[in-house]
């Protein structure tokens, strides 16, 4: 990836120009705990096996819940055999409902599994035409990700359908409990004889299976549910991630925000040495990156994001804080001109970070001013 002149500069990383214009490919050396110095952010070239921005395949549940046929059940004459009958008839209409239930869930799964399938294979085409190189902007790649987010939306759209489902599956599940408290009661009443109760035994059983089934079927509809709803929000960051790829026509690994490492006790953070002559003493270390926008057109979004996976793949609850900083020492009357432009930059580099998945909960923008720089410039700092 060739930065511009101006370019970005990486803890521990120096860019060597290439005649007047841009720089050779940027080098980001971290610590990755062994004492060695690892190299992140290559050209696309040497990043020919990187990551696809894409989470974990949508896993749903397997799970079918058809009811076993209600028993039949012979007329005995009484009080009691009237109500056997009944609750036959509604046992029969609630397992009639359960099947629906669950031919509804079947169908629900289908449309999902279907969706997320298109949607993968049209990320996966998207990194494909990234990793061997494109023009930034690529409006075939914008419109295949224009599709990826449809098919992402309806997967979204599923789960308010499922909760209506589960909704429902819950009122069946109220019924059954009081269908077969009914059974257990009619028990107590006078009148019966003995085909009675050996009928309302059979009800019994055949009730609190219906009870169980429907159970499991809330159940494994809830668990349906909440992993849908982590999916979709894993691949809307992985989404934002991808349309900054395809921006700048470059292949990036996955969302920032989609982080579920642990760091060790004994695992050092991020060591590096930062340029000279920054005021980075005031957050106690050195900045991570420093961008100087002293060029038009920096490209700064692919290390950026390098150095940051990085960082975040030692310490993933780390935060961020973007610090705008103007000099000091420019012609009289340009200072605050200095200040509103090193903001702006600032911000803009706030809206890359959070293009990329990292929450803006998780970003602090604060500004400050040093002799020391002869153009506004951009600090990142992990803390």
């Amino acid at each position: 990836m060739a930065l511009s002149k101006s370019g970005l500069f990486v803890v521990g990383a120096t860019f060597a120009l290439a005649g007047c214009s841009v720089a050779t490919d940027a080098l980001f050396p971290a610590d990755d705990g062994t004492g060695q110095t690892t190299t992140i952010g290559a050209s696309s070239g040497e990043r020919g096996g990187a990551p696809t921005v894409s989470g974990e395949p949508l896993e749903m549940g397997t799970g079918t819940f058809e009811p076993s046929q209600v028993s039949s059940f012979q007329p005995s004459g009484t009080f009691v055999g009237q109500k056997v009958q009944q609750f036959h008839k509604e046992l029969q209409a609630l397992q009639g409902t359960l099947r629906n239930r669950n031919q509804e869930l079947q169908q629900l799964r289908n449309e999902v599994m279907a969706d997320s399938a298109g949607y993968h294979e049209r990320v996966a085409s998207i990194n494909a035409r990234l990793q061997v190189g494109t023009t930034p902007g690529n409006p075939t790649l914008v419109q295949r990700w224009n599709e990826a987010q449809t098919q992402l939306d309806e997967i979204n759209s599923n789960i308010a359908y499922m909760n209506q489902l589960s909704t429902q599956i819950a009122s069946d599940s109220a019924m059954a409990a009081y269908l077969l408290e009914s059974i257990r009661a009619a028990y107590n009443l006078s009148g019966a004889v003995e085909l009675d109760h050996a009928q309302l035994r059979t009800l019994e059983d055949e009730t609190a299976q219906t009870v169980v089934l429907i159970d499991r079927l809330l159940g494994e509809l809830s668990e349906d549910v909440a992993r849908q709803q982590t999916y979709v929000s894993n691949e809307r960051n992985n989404l934002n991630t991808l349309a900054v790829a395809i921006k700048t026509g470059q292949t990036y690994g996955q969302s920032l925000g989609y982080r579920n490492l642990v760091l060790s006790g004994n695992q050092p953070a991020l060591s590096a040495i930062g340029p000279a002559g920054l005021p980075a003493a005031r957050l106690g270390g050195q900045p991570l990156v420093v961008i100087r926008f002293d060029d038009p057109n920096v490209a700064y979004e692919p290390a950026l994001y390098n150095a940051l996976s990085s960082a975040l793949a030692q310490n993933p609850n780390a935060g961020v804080e973007v610090v705008s900083v103007s000099p000091t020492n420019a012609i009289r009357g340009r200072e605050a001109l200095n200040a509103n432009t090193a903001r702006r930059h600032a911000e803009k580099v706030v809206r890359s970070l959070t293009d990329m998945g990292l929450s803006g909960d998780r970003i602090r923008l604060s500004a400050t001013t040093s002799p020391d720089v002869p153009a506004p410039q951009v600090q990142v700092y992990v803390r």
